[in-house]
């Protein structure tokens, strides 16, 4: 996906071993559409050569502000003026304190403090020592700048190139081009606590066998990112799936129907919105056996026999909170024929203002799907797409339906 098409983006590399990391980020903010402006400072070139990254980004690195290049020697002003955002990763504590203090001695602060603050935004991406993320110093122009209107990212934790281990390392270039994208998406649901039930569960036969389906909980995964992006506070409740958790979701693994459902119960009474696309199990065994169930040449088949799992959905959707309004929330169905009239029949029995339907075996471990959103007033179809695009459009049908019944 080109989540990035048609935006500019100024790379500002300041001095420090995470340079390195810039280099794979510079791909992949081109791989996502945008298009990139390196800027180096004489620090940044301690560390790697303004030649590595003019192959990455095709264009001539800008490294002085008395470049010629530019017909009016004003790189500071053309460069800032270009831009949709100015991204400075690594960003060193220096140029942090640099930046805080309003200075501007070299390109790449120039141009941070020349762009106009309410058209181009400025993301940080910190990168240093622990000792020095952890310095008062550092924690207090964090705060200022957050304060002044830059968005500062997290940093990650780890081994450090000091030999020591810790917070303060630059973020991966996925997780940085993850909270690049997610900062350009809409926050249409700011403000909101959202949780999110996914995957598949797995009922126990024995110790070694189980009933599960084919859930590959994609969809779940996608519009738990997908809501994220827009702003909201996200709970995933997971099944056993094998997907990386969104940037900056909470995520609690369970294993079986009955355990979903005792931990959906609980964080339901913090949300405001509820989405269950997990594809729930109906039923389990009656008694769990405690050892492996052997075979037997000549003897017959075990028998099994079931009860009834929870119904998360209803539970949710007619606890109190759900009745009156208070938690919006949304059910999915995966079927395998007659659509709508089974996504139709489910939203009244589930008493949900909207149920999304999909055909599950044409989506179960697919990278794309197609919905079917059904509500009180009839039916709409979202066509055949990425499941992160469909999850981008159904969080804006959510939040549009918030905004219409507060009004």
């Amino acid at each position: 996906m080109n989540d990035l098409a048609g935006k500019h983006i100024v790379l500002g590399l300041t001095g420090g071993i995470a340079c390195y990391k810039a280099a794979e980020l510079c791909r992949a903010l081109i791989k996502g559409g945008a298009t990139v402006q390196v800027v180096m400072t004489a620090a940044a070139q301690q560390f790697i050569t303004p030649v590595t990254m003019q192959a990455l980004s095709n264009r001539p690195v800008f490294e002085s502000q008395w470049d010629a290049r530019e017909p009016n020697n004003m790189a500071h002003i053309n460069l800032s003026r270009e831009a949709d955002a100015i991204l400075i990763a690594p960003c060193s504590a220096d140029f942090m304190a640099k930046l805080l203090h309003g200075r501007g001695d070299d390109l790449l602060s120039l141009l941070c403090l020349a762009r106009p603050l309410d058209q181009v935004p400025l993301l940080l991406a910190p990168a240093m020592n622990r000792e020095m993320w952890a310095h008062p110093a550092t924690q207090r122009n964090v705060t200022q700048l957050r304060a002044d209107g830059a968005t500062v990212f997290e940093v990650g934790s780890g081994d450090q190139a000091c030999g020591e281990s810790g917070d303060g390392r630059m973020l991966e270039a996925q997780e940085l081009l993850d909270d690049v994208i997610a900062f350009f998406q809409p926050k249409l649901l700011s403000g909101e606590q959202v949780l999110i039930t996914a995957g598949p569960t797995y009922e126990a036969i024995d110790p070694v066998r189980g009933i599960t389906n084919l859930s590959s909980g994609k969809m779940g995964f996608a519009l738990a990112r997908a809501a994220q992006e827009a702003g909201a506070v996200v709970t995933l409740v997971a099944g056993p799936v094998h997907l990386p958790t969104p940037r900056g979701v909470r995520r609690i693994d369970v294993t079986s129907a009955q355990s979903m459902f005792d931990v959906t119960v609980q964080h339901a009474q913090g949300a405001s919105i509820f989405v269950a696309t997990a594809a729930v199990a109906d039923w389990r065994v009656a008694k769990l056996a405690e050892h492996k169930i052997k075979k037997e040449t000549g003897a017959a088949a075990p028998s099994l026999v079931f009860v009834e799992n929870p119904d998360i959905l209803a539970a949710v959707a007619q606890s109190p909170r759900g009745r009156s309004g208070a938690l919006y929330c949304v059910g999915f169905a995966a079927e395998s024929q007659d659509l709508l009239a089974n996504a139709q029949a489910k939203r009244l029995r589930k008493g949900v203002p909207l149920l999304v339907g999909n055909i599950g075996p044409a989506t179960f471990g697919q990278d794309d799907n197609a919905l079917l959103l059904v509500d009180e007033h009839g039916a709409t179809e979202m066509k055949r797409d990425a499941k992160l695009a469909l999850s981008r459009r159904l969080v804006a049908e959510i939040a549009a339906r918030l905004q219409r019944k507060e009004e």
